[in-house]
Order: C-alpha cells, then structure tokens, then sequence
C-alpha cells in the first residue's frame, strides 16, 4: 500500500463520515419536526377535552338544577295535597260523628251495629 492509496482511503473515510453525519442531522431534525407535530397535537387535544370537560360539567350541574327544582316542586305539591287530604277526612269524621250522634238519637228507629 503506497501513499496515493492511504490518502484515497483517507479522503474516502472522510467523506463516508461526513455523509454519515449529514444523515444523522437529517434524522434528527425529521425527528424533531414529529416530535414538535405530536407535542402540538397533544396540546390540542388537552385543550379540546378541558372544553369538553367544562361543557359535560356545565351540562351535569345545570341537569342537577332542574332535577333538585323537581323535587322541590313535587315536595310541596305533596304537602298540598296531604293538607288538603286531611282537610277533607275531618270533614268526613265530622260528618260521621253527626250521622252517628243523629242515629243515636233515634235509636228506636235506627241502630248502629258494630261488630
């Protein structure tokens, strides 16, 4: 091996490696580059689910109102309703006790029979 043949296997190392790093800067910017669209990509969709969380809270909490205003309007109908209900079984009774208290009265007549 002369020295024309060390300088050839020289410059040809040479450029082997410096092609060799041109290829691996390329790698690595077109891994950079994806890294960057993943990390946008990712920043987007935590964006778009904290919108979509708000809107599901909002969306609960506003179902919730309408269910608690629900209740409160059926609790006081029920307690309309037992109002008036008791209203009407004392007016029963008293007419009751009357009918009795009249059938009493003429107990030749009438009898009331308990058994």
């Amino acid at each position: 091996m002369n020295e024309n043949d060390k300088r050839f296997i020289e410059e040809l190392f040479i450029r082997q490696t410096e092609q060799f790093q041109q290829h691996v800067v390329a790698v690595m910017e077109s891994f950079d580059s994806k890294l960057a669209v993943v990390a946008e990509g990712h920043q987007m969709l935590s964006e778009t689910l904290a919108r979509v969380e708000s809107r599901l809270t909002e969306s609960f909490d506003h179902k919730l109102a309408v269910v608690a205003e629900g209740h409160r309007v059926l609790s006081e109908t029920l307690e309309r309703v037992e109002s008036r209900l008791g209203e009407k079984i004392d007016k029963i009774a008293a007419e009751v006790a009357a009918h009795r208290a009249d059938t009493e009265a003429h107990h030749g007549i009438y009898r009331v029979k308990e058994s």
